[in-house]
């Protein structure tokens, strides 16, 4: 059963759609410096590989801003370049052929700058993301909710982002609220959902290392998901910009609102298993890194349950006492000696991605 998501306007990030019913969109972001053409370039390419659909690149400065055009020439993906206070680099950026741009207009002075950035945006039609970070709300805000961030305030700071935007006839807006904690995060991002019909670009910040970050954002990420919040998603963690976008994928996979790719079943092992489960499993989740078919996999420890809870999977294995099964949709189609279990696994999938099945 899939979630029913709740309806947002659709904008377009260069060919991508956001909202309206769109697929959730993958993004990530490079951590080269952007006037390194080349290196910018490579690492959009490996994320583009990975599944990424969207990238965004830091503009620190005016060498990075005017570096995107050459990117965007040979980049697979459309970028988004990340603003922070300079209203003229968003222009540079915007005259560079940009696709998207993260900027928060209360931060880059009079109201005067933020109509040329609009108006510019505007007539070229690229969207503006507004990103509320919990940690760097505005002092105000954090006064008026006893100086910690909240839910209230993130919307808030939002909302009036949002208001200056619209204020210059700009309708284009994808939105963001960040936090480190997950229940704010989710807060935040239900009781805006309730507010506008903008996309909403979805995230936990800070989330840390590849460990702990991706626990964090899974369930942050996979909590607002599951109430049918979120347009685009980025996976923060302190890693390889890839390693994102596998845990992205894995999330839109597991609530069933991706298809693509395999999936692992495995069981948690009990007194039953006799077999060295952890070894196989590890070796046929290798083997299914190179497999793009949506074919689903199960290795389970013994053959009392595993059939019948793995029946499910397209193909599966079941260890026993020096021989196991060889299953198909939950049905034995026989039974091999212990050492042949995986390379009967293998033969199985090979065949199931040749449309032998």
């Amino acid at each position: 059963m899939r979630f029913t998501r709740t309806q947002t306007r659709q904008i377009r990030v260069g060919s991508v759609p956001v909202g309206g019913g769109a697929p959730v969109v993958i993004q990530s972001m490079t951590n080269t410096q952007t006037a390194d053409v080349e290196a910018t370039l490579e690492q959009i390419n490996r994320l583009a590989f990975a599944g990424c659909e969207i990238v965004r690149i830091a503009i620190p400065d005016e060498e990075a801003a005017k570096s995107i055009s050459k990117i965007k020439e040979k980049s697979p993906l459309p970028l988004i370049s990340d603003i922070h206070f300079d209203y003229r680099l968003a222009l540079i950026c915007l005259e560079q052929g940009i696709d998207g741009l993260r900027l928060n207009p209360g931060n880059i002075g009079v109201a005067e700058n933020v109509k040329k950035v609009a108006n510019e945006a505007k007539k070229r039609g690229v969207p503006i993301r507004i990103g509320v970070n919990a940690g760097s709300l505005e002092k105000e805000i954090l006064a008026k909710y006893d100086g910690h961030p909240t839910a209230e305030g993130m919307v808030e700071s939002a909302l009036a982002h949002v208001k200056l935007l619209e204020n210059q006839d700009f309708e284009d807006i994808k939105i963001s609220l960040k936090a480190q904690n997950v229940p704010l995060t989710v807060a935040a991002y239900r009781m805006l959902a309730e507010r506008v019909n903008y996309p909403l670009h979805l995230g936990i910040t800070e989330s840390g290392t590849v460990t702990s970050g991706v626990i964090r954002s899974s369930v942050g990420i996979g909590a607002i998901l599951a109430e049918g919040i979120g347009d685009t998603l980025r996976v923060s963690l302190t890693g390889p910009p890839e390693k994102e976008i596998e845990v992205a994928k894995e999330i839109l996979k597991v609530l069933e609102l991706r298809e693509g790719g395999p999936t692992l079943v495995s069981c948690p092992t009990c007194g039953r298993c006799q077999i060295d489960l952890y070894s196989i499993a590890k070796q046929v989740e290798d083997k299914l890194a190179g497999i793009s078919e949506p074919i689903k996999v199960a290795v389970m420890g013994c053959v009392v349950n595993g059939p019948g809870e793995a029946r499910e999977a397209d193909v599966g294995i079941a260890g026993g006492k020096g021989a196991g099964i060889v299953f198909r949709k939950g049905e034995v189609v026989r039974t091999v000696p212990e050492e042949q279990l995986l390379s009967e696994l293998f033969r199985e999938i090979d065949d199931w991605s040749k449309g032998e099945h």
